[in-house]
């Protein structure tokens, strides 16, 4: 199975619409060593789409409302999904899901939380705050690349986003 970009671009943001190539934005990578293995995951998975990673819930939002070291960045382009995890630093995924939803410009975006928590109360909390999706990371190196595979095929292929 090929790679579910059909192009390469080195624009950051949402769709290209010349190219019609998908991106996507992990907010996070996870705690406790899961960090490096995140974007290794994606890479295993063959999802070519632009991943841009932020490291903690300051800098994504910066990055997704073009604010602090992403001033001047095109907002305009924004990302067919976020991957959101909850554990982030400074900012935690449950705040920074809560502005994406009181913003307009990122509002209607998919978020998909993608994180190691077991907690009834983080799951209950996403969806009451608009996750589209909680999805719990698996342990195992193998399955977790399943799962971002899957998550890959139904977000940036088989789904269709609110117009931009």
């Amino acid at each position: 199975m090929g790679p579910l970009s059909t192009s390469h671009s080195v624009r950051i943001g949402g769709r290209n619409e010349k190219t019609r190539q998908r991106r996507y934005y992990p907010a996070g990578g996870g705690q406790s060593g899961r960090r490096s293995s995140d974007p290794a995951a994606l890479q295993k998975a063959r999802i070519a789409n632009k991943l841009v990673i932020a490291r903690d819930g300051p800098e994504a939002l910066d990055f997704l409302f073009g604010t602090g070291a992403h001033a001047g960045h095109d907002t305009s382009t924004t990302p067919e999904v976020v991957l959101l995890d909850l554990k982030l630093p400074k900012l935690d995924g449950l705040e920074v899901l809560r502005r994406l939803r009181a913003d307009p410009r990122t509002r209607l975006r998919p978020v998909v939380i993608l994180t190691s928590s077991k907690e009834d109360r983080d799951l209950t909390r996403s969806y009451e705050l608009g996750a589209n999706s909680y999805i719990r990371k698996p342990v195992d190196f193998k399955q977790f690349v399943k799962a971002v595979q899957d998550l890959g095929l139904y977000w940036l292929v088989l789904n269709e986003p609110p117009p931009a």
